[in-house]
């Protein structure tokens, strides 16, 4: 993985951190993937550590969970 992942689930707090985290590292940098709207993913990101969003997977696999949005259980149900 070259790229950062950033996972959010569409809240006013994740979409604020989406822009702050495009601003900081740009966007050919980051992946972003609403798991709100795209829930096949949350799989993916559970298995990478993420236990809530906003969180950015950094592209030696550490988790930095931002500003805490919603959990993953939440956006599962």
């Amino acid at each position: 993985m070259n790229k950062s992942i950033f996972y959010h689930a569409g809240c006013p707090v994740c979409i604020s951190a989406e822009h702050d985290i495009i601003n900081l590292v740009g966007s050919e940098n980051v992946e972003i993937v609403n798991i709100g709207e795209n829930q096949s993913r949350i799989q993916e990101a559970e298995s990478a550590g993420v236990e809530s969003v906003p969180a950015l997977l950094t592209p030696n696999g550490n988790i930095l969970h931002i500003n805490f949005g919603a959990s993953l259980i939440d956006v599962k149900s």
